[in-house]
């Protein structure tokens, strides 16, 4: 298919971010300290078996966490496993959640512990209005279960709880059939489910402690900290607050072309976070919020998604290479245990960056090109440096957060009509 192209495209510059950041953390020393109470308690627990449940999303310092979770458990006589707590990730199989870790650098070489990844489950009970709780029968087998999560705000949903320690009790640790479970009882029901069954896996589940880990706005482990069952809810939901202030965004409103380098399961639960988008379609609940963006362009599928594709369909546009990385199984596994078909739908695709550019600037509304408001990030985890257009120059002026850090250049392709790298290996 031929569509007419452009070569009046807004000059582009590379711009810098200024977010909130978190101190360095001395991993050994922070563990330490805040599990004297655990350590207190169970000064020797003579080999009992505790379940460390990892999940599937792309962490700063995530390996180094656990590895450390790992040591100290045995320093005070625990005899700790990993356990994949991701719900349906990973094709709902075995092997694939434990290439999921792996991808993290969490494998049994590395971590020094065995990794069970049996997908079987058990109901310890339902949530007091008939929705069954399901957990990883491995982790039932344990003595003790330890969940290890970022928490930070949901793409789908909001409220007092959202991503983090509770939403791993409750669909992470419950494997497929959990997974499945949540999301069908949510269509009618909200997420709110979550905090409620939560509260119940609290009372039934031998929980240790749990370690709730906090990103800054460039992606860095910003505060990790022990979450005990008695203050649990409560201090998660402090934690979620917090979380959402260091969160990074796209600093303008009304954007004409959104181009995203990445989209993958390890950026995003659904590829490309849609707090930072703005866009979400799902049976649960659509919304259209800032940056009200108008046609969002996905050029390829990370490496670390492993084929999974899952939050393709937010997108207006992509191209070929990244619909031939689809592994249309996982992504589709995803989509249909989650309710959300239409986050598996492909979108119209073309060979190369420029014809997908010239699809988006075409269905804009926007009578010149040259007048089109577009930033460009790497992923949405990564909004330090953006590309923005020259229609955009006066907010990044007025923005003291902003900084150009480029000249106004043309919009580059290269010979094979793709754009070419915008953030300079040093910083990327």
């Amino acid at each position: 298919m031929m569509l007419s192209t452009f070569s009046m495209w807004p000059e582009m510059a590379l711009v810098r971010q200024s977010f909130s950041s978190g101190p360095a953390t001395d991993m050994t020393a922070d563990l330490g300290r805040m599990l004297e109470p655990v350590a207190a308690k169970y000064g020797n627990a003579a080999g009992q078996s505790v379940a460390v449940a990892v999940g599937s999303r792309k962490i700063d310092r995530l390996d180094e966490v656990v590895f450390h979770c790992l040591r100290f458990l045995e320093k005070i006589g625990f005899r700790p496993f990993i356990i994949p707590a991701m719900g349906s990730h990973g094709g709902a199989t075995s092997e694939g959640q434990k290439q999921v870790l792996a991808g993290y650098k969490i494998t049994e070489e590395a971590m020094k512990a065995p990794v069970v990844a049996d997908m079987a489950t058990r109901i310890v009970d339902d949530d007091g209005r008939g929705l069954p709780l399901f957990i990883s029968r491995a982790a039932l087998d344990a003595d003790y279960i330890v969940p290890v999560n970022r928490i930070k705000p949901h793409t789908k949903f909001s409220s007092g709880i959202e991503s983090g320690l509770c939403k791993m009790l409750t669909i992470g640790l419950g494997k497929a059939d959990g997974a499945a479970a949540f999301h069908l009882a949510a269509v009618n029901r909200s997420f709110c489910i979550i905090e409620e069954a939560a509260i119940r896996l609290l009372e039934k589940l031998n929980i240790l402690f749990g370690i709730g880990m906090i990103e800054d706005g460039y992606g860095r482990l910003a505060h990790m900290e022990a979450v005990f069952p008695e203050d649990w809810i409560d201090r998660e939901k402090q934690l979620l607050a917090q979380a959402k202030k260091m969160m990074g965004a796209i600093p303008f409103d009304n954007v004409d072309i959104l181009i995203i380098d990445q989209m993958g399961k390890d950026i995003s639960g659904i590829g490309m976070d849609s707090n930072v988008t703005g866009r979400h379609r799902d049976i649960v609940g659509d919304f259209y919020i800032a940056p009200h963006v108008k046609r969002i362009f996905v050029r390829d599928l990370s490496e670390g998604s492993d084929g999974n594709a899952n939050g393709i369909g937010l997108a207006d546009v992509a191209t070929c290479r990244l619909v031939d990385k689809i592994d249309r199984e996982k992504t589709f596994v995803n989509a249909v245990t989650a309710v959300s078909p239409e986050k598996a739908a492909i979108p119209m695709h073309f060979e190369t960056d420029r014809e997908c550019l010239s699809a988006c600037a075409q269905t804009t509304g926007v009578a010149s090109e040259a007048d089109l408001r577009i930033v460009r990030i790497l992923n949405t985890a990564r909004l330090q440096y953006i590309q923005a257009s020259r229609p955009l120059e006066s907010e990044i002026q007025a923005d003291p957060r902003l900084s150009r850090i480029g000249d106004w250049q043309p919009l580059a392709f290269d010979a094979s009509g793709n754009l070419t790298d915008f953030i300079p290996n040093e910083r990327d």
